[in-house]
């Protein structure tokens, strides 16, 4: 297994100004790479505390480059409805150079109706965008003179610049919420997947992840391909503190996502099946549910070790658990401890590091 650091802010000026996390977040990032975490990663998010601070993974990334010489860069996603493939993929390739070839290109479609809404972007058109821009961007990449002609995007003949640092072009992965199908496209494509347990049940989410590998071997892709599964964890060596904390930003989170997914109560839309329950399904969530679930990781390091051994017998031993450990308001001193907590208590159990495991 490999772990790496999640950051999706959900805080507004109110609880912690936006210098404030930016600042935390990339020392964090430092001490990310200095504990071997695998990789950092960030969203893409507009207009509200859901994931406002988040509204350019790649200049986040770029700064969390210039302070690192390691650790994978991910976005974790760039939203491709919003984008044109072009600016995109050059972007993105831009920053691929300056990290020397250490960026995964994470792709999602967006799902939040009053985001579209600020782009002026038809929902229905989401699936189309997203796939365009996912194939220009690897034609771009790969290739020269390229002449894109798709239902929203054509362009060309045109040679990306500048070429990205990886050869044929960065990992991509797939972000997917709550469909198998989609996880059996990126799979057959022979992309990387992305998913998030707080929004689908253990049994929906094991199926996904089995037709995504599934898909994948039968397309004849080399090697299993990586899994990047979400998770928020909370961790300390006194449980009460830490499930105080938790459950304080449990509530924030959900008051915020709350607000985010409203829209959905009064919109309806074929791309997105069941997404008009979005709104109820975060109102209805309590935080003591979602732990006995490990929907989220919280305790001491061997409650979370035990998580941790639980998801791995679900999903498999060769995925990739994304951790965020500073969601929101919570201070910066207790995402540091918890983070050197789990790099040198938990993660060891999983990554073959014996002398860690017995220094513990």
């Amino acid at each position: 297994m490999e772990f790496g650091v999640n950051f999706f802010p959900v805080v507004d000026p109110v609880k912690k100004s936006a210098s404030t996390y930016y600042d935390e977040s990339l020392q964090l990032v430092e001490l990310a790479e200095a504990l071997d975490f695998e990789h950092v990663q960030t969203v893409e998010h507009y207009g509200s505390p859901y994931g406002g601070y988040s509204p350019d993974p790649v200049v986040f990334l770029t700064a969390a480059a210039a302070r690192t010489s390691r650790i994978r860069l991910v976005t974790g996603a760039v939203i491709a409805s919003f984008a044109h493939p072009v600016q995109l993929a050059a972007r993105l390739a831009l920053l691929d150079n300056l990290c020397h070839g250490r960026l995964d290109v994470g792709f999602g479609r967006g799902f939040l109706p009053d985001e579209f809404a600020l782009f002026d972007v038809p929902m229905e058109e989401s699936r189309t965008r997203f796939t365009e821009v996912v194939e220009a961007c690897v034609a771009l990449w790969s290739g020269q003179e390229v002449r894109f002609e798709g239902e929203v995007h054509r362009f060309g003949p045109v040679t990306g610049y500048p070429r990205p640092y990886q050869r044929p072009h960065p990992p991509v992965f797939v972000a997917s919420a709550t469909s198998a199908a989609s996880c059996a496209l990126a799979g057959e494509r022979g992309h990387h997947l992305q998913v998030v347990p707080s929004v689908t049940s253990q049994e929906q989410l094991t199926q996904m992840t089995a037709a995504y590998r599934a898909a994948r071997q039968a397309a004849g892709h080399e090697g299993p391909g990586r899994v990047q599964i979400k998770y928020t964890c909370y961790l300390g060596e006194d449980r009460a503190a830490v499930l105080a904390d938790a459950a304080a930003c449990e509530r924030n989170y959900v008051e915020q996502m709350a607000a985010a997914v409203a829209s959905w109560a009064g919109a309806r839309s074929e791309q997105y099946p069941g997404y008009e329950q979005f709104a109820d399904k975060a109102r209805s969530y309590d935080f003591d549910t979602a732990l006995a679930a490990n929907k989220v990781l919280a305790g001491t390091p061997d409650e979370v070790r035990d998580q941790v051994a639980t998801i791995r017998d679900w999903y498999g031993d060769d995925i990739c658990l994304s951790l965020q450990f500073n969601p929101g308001p919570l201070p910066y001193e207790r995402a540091e401890r918890a983070m050197e907590l789990f790099a040198r208590h938990v993660a060891p159990a999983f990554t073959g590091d014996v002398a860690a495991v017995a220094a513990a």
